[in-house]
């Protein structure tokens, strides 16, 4: 990996950010064939953002192969992909983290979010630390109400500690959204990501003018996901709604089952890699489901031809 690519407003523009799993091998060990063959299906359908974080259950990696982790993707993605690993949750581990990424050439790391016994003061300082010691700046992961507030949000904004916001907040209505209405009033909206998938991202877009969408069933037809991304930008919002539509079933099956699980049993099934047994402390779908998100995502590969 080429250290020149850096996650602008105008890379969000032409590529989605693509969240794809970790393969491992039937031992546990990290399986590099495998997550060789997702990146190259993912960066063939023209995508060249690959965010490795919750899909890829950096929260439970042993710090053992974290550094290991970092080389393989600096090594094996193409010098105009931009790789965003990341780092934490807790606080300790965000500190040993850190000292790893100062080594590599990463332009940023994304800060995957820990929820309790926390405070949003107290999540700004800890990001604060993490690009100190890492010395890049912090990719703000927003996944819930009450982690860290705008203001907060705002000053780390101005003091240059953060490249860009995933915002995930799950609404039952995503046009109605104070917290993010209020988040785009004190920080660039094109340097926001929508980090939910396909489903919302329309409306993130188009209403209030976030930059660009992540996505884990693109990494399943990432042609497709691609598309939706550009009908946006154009303001085709037909055509970007019946992209949306194709991916639903299989984000319907992610959000009825678990997000995580369904995409490691996902890109298995629709044969583009083996993915192997998940690190715990999660585990498999249960075996009744694995028919179902097979074909939803030979459905969704074969949508994209």
């Amino acid at each position: 990996m080429d250290p020149s690519p850096t996650l602008t407003a105008a890379h969000l523009q032409r590529s989605v950010m693509a969240v794809p799993p970790l393969a491992r091998s039937s031992d546990g060990m990290i399986d590099t064939l495998a997550n060789k063959k997702i990146i190259r299906h993912i960066e063939a359908g023209g995508v060249s953002l690959l965010l490795y974080g919750g899909n890829a259950n950096v929260y439970h990696l042993p710090l053992d192969e974290y550094e290991p982790l970092l080389v393989f993707l600096a090594e094996t993605a193409r010098s105009s992909t931009l790789v965003v690993p990341s780092a934490g949750p807790t606080y300790g581990l965000l500190l040993e983290h850190a000292k790893i990424i100062r080594r590599h050439h990463f332009q940023t790391v994304m800060i995957l979010p820990q929820q309790g016994i926390t405070t949003s003061a107290g999540i700004a300082t800890g990001i604060r630390k993490f690009v100190e010691l890492a010395g890049v700046p912090a990719l703000l992961y927003i996944k819930h109400d009450g982690y860290i507030e705008p203001m907060d949000v705002a000053r780390l904004w101005e003091d240059g500690l953060i490249s860009a916001i995933k915002y995930a907040t799950v609404r039952d209505d995503p046009s109605h959204d104070r917290y993010l209405a209020d988040l785009i009033g004190m920080v660039d909206p094109a340097l926001i990501i929508s980090g939910i998938g396909e489903q919302p991202a329309i409306v993130h877009l188009r209403d209030f003018g976030l930059g660009g969408f992540t996505t884990g069933c693109g990494c399943v037809a990432p042609t497709l996901s691609q598309a939706m991304l550009a009908a946006i930008h154009r303001a085709d919002w037909t055509e970007a709604e019946r992209i949306r539509r194709v991916f639903k079933p299989l984000e319907d099956l992610r959000n009825a089952i678990s997000p995580i699980r369904v995409l490691h049993e996902a890109v298995a099934g629709a044969g583009i890699a083996p993915t192997g047994p998940l690190l715990p402390l999660l585990d498999a779908v249960a075996i009744e489901h694995r028919p179902s998100i097979a074909a939803a995502a030979r459905a969704l590969l074969e949508a994209q031809a």
